[in-house]
């Protein structure tokens, strides 16, 4: 947090300017003609009386209890307001991070809500904004090395927040490859977990907590931001199929035929983690995704006062969508199929806007054994009543599975700014219909449940950018 150095640099003056005055008044001692009747008042004063080195070792204790004592008076008047919010609770050094990155310093105060891939892409680009982030990650992943810690130690999934720490860690050299770092030896005990999930798993041993091995680790990696579990409840994702099968465990979803109908938790209403709520109440826009629509978006939503506090929030609410279908959730569906699904688990009123991909072109390379499409746009239409729709170029060139993280964060920081105002508006040649149909603007009551305080609907994000439009 740029302090050792500078206390360092201080130490140095200090030093240095000890030193000059030593320098000088030993200098004066020596050549300067006292008058007789001040030569002995002088020599007590330097303790000439007393043999090197003790003379010095007097000093040196002096000054060192002068400056301990000046400095531990100082330091309780000045910062006194920081010492009582640390008493409360927070961490002395989590005030100044917050002073460095926190929503005072940022433009932004940007919530994003998901898991896997998708959400460490999206956290890539934005660490690079001026930009305050906090990431809601789902703790219902049950698959490999995830699953393996949960059902041994009773603890919260900690692959997808490893995973978002080191996509937020300001540099993702060294102890990113660490973290990511995965035992291959065949036959050992290790095989198959990555060294940030065990990491993550014994700091949750040494502090009793799944939630401060979370925030020590941040610290370990010097996160761009902040990574929050949904809940701290050990949950387990179930899937209810279109043909009536019921499968428990993330990681059984996506491997039938049949559709998925709906996805649920158990426990069925786990409680939603406090310091996640409050960051959603005072964004300024939260993200939904990317990422797997039913196994990652959709399982935070699913949690205890999530949906509420979004409901709450002013934050600008928007969902970006796929650029790609994912094999076994979510085949053949289009963007409105997406916004959907999300409306169909959590009710309407919850979105303002769906972010969807406009560039076709890296589709070519998608190959057919890959079983995946990409997301269409032609039934943007039958959702253009419930949200707003923006379309932008966000795949990825080299990979068209993947968002593209500067491409991704530019245009969710344009839509937070209201400078765009287009609905439905395709870019150029992309194959896509124009329309210049006006963004609808979602206007509801919503009532926070045991507040009793009630609000207006969300604003228009493209206010601002249209002020004389009805």
């Amino acid at each position: 947090m740029l302090i050792k150095r500078w206390a360092a640099l201080f130490m140095l003056g200090m030093v240095l300017m000890s030193l000059a005055l030593a320098m000088a008044l030993a200098t004066i001692y020596r050549y300067y003609a006292f008058p007789e009747p001040t030569t002995g008042i002088v020599q007590r004063l330097t303790l000439q009386f007393i043999p090197h080195p003790y003379r010095e070792l007097i000093i040196l204790l002096a000054g060192m209890t002068i400056l301990g004592v000046g400095f531990w008076r100082l330091s309780h008047s000045i910062i006194a307001p920081l010492m009582a919010r640390s008493a409360r609770g927070q961490d002395l050094a989590a005030i100044v991070a917050e002073h460095r990155f926190g929503p005072e310093r940022a433009a932004l105060n940007i919530v994003t809500i998901g898991g896997g891939t998708g959400l460490s892409t999206l956290l890539r680009g934005l660490k690079r904004k001026d930009a305050a982030i906090t990431a809601i990650v789902t703790v219902a992943d049950d698959g490999g090395s995830t699953g393996r810690i949960r059902s041994e130690f009773d603890m919260p999934a900690p692959g997808d927040i490893r995973n978002c720490l080191v996509a937020l860690a300001e540099d993702e050299s060294m102890l990113g490859r660490l973290f990511q770092y995965r035992f291959d030896q065949t036959g050992s005990d290790l095989a198959g977990h990555s060294f940030g999930n065990l990491f993550i798993t014994a700091l949750t041993q040494v502090t009793g907590s799944f939630e401060h091995a979370v925030i020590e680790s941040a610290r370990v990696l010097a996160v761009r931001g902040r990574v929050l579990p949904s809940t701290l409840e050990n949950v387990t994702l179930s899937a209810e199929l279109t043909d009536g099968t019921v499968l428990r465990g993330e990681s059984t979803i996506g491997h039938k035929e049949a559709p998925i109908k709906r996805v649920f938790l158990e426990p069925r209403r786990p409680a939603g983690y406090e310091p996640a709520l409050s960051a959603i109440l005072n964004a300024d826009l939260i993200v939904l995704g990317p990422g797997s629509l039913y196994t990652s978006v959709l399982p935070n939503l699913l949690v205890e006062g999530i949906t509420q506090a979004i409901r709450w929030s002013a934050g600008t609410v928007v969902y970006a969508c796929n650029v790609a279908t994912q094999p076994g959730e979510t085949d053949h569906f289009g963007a409105a199929d997406h916004v959907r699904a999300i409306l169909d688990h959590v009710g309407k009123g919850v979105l303002d806007c769906v972010l969807v991909n406009s560039n076709p072109a890296p589709a070519t390379a998608i190959k057919p054994e890959w079983h995946v499409d990409p997301v269409a746009l032609d039934d943007l239409a039958a959702i253009e009543s419930e949200v707003c729709i923006i379309t932008r170029d966000l795949v990825n060139d080299r990979n068209p599975l993947r968002h593209d993280p500067d491409k991704l964060a530019a245009a969710l920081i344009e839509i937070t700014r209201g400078a765009t105002g287009e609905q439905y508006r395709s870019e150029p040649d992309n194959g896509v219909a124009e329309s210049e149909v006006r963004p609808a603007v979602i206007e509801r009551e919503l009532t926070l449940s045991g507040v009793g305080a009630t609000r207006p609907g969300r604003h228009d994000p493209f206010a601002e950018a249209n002020p004389t439009e009805d």
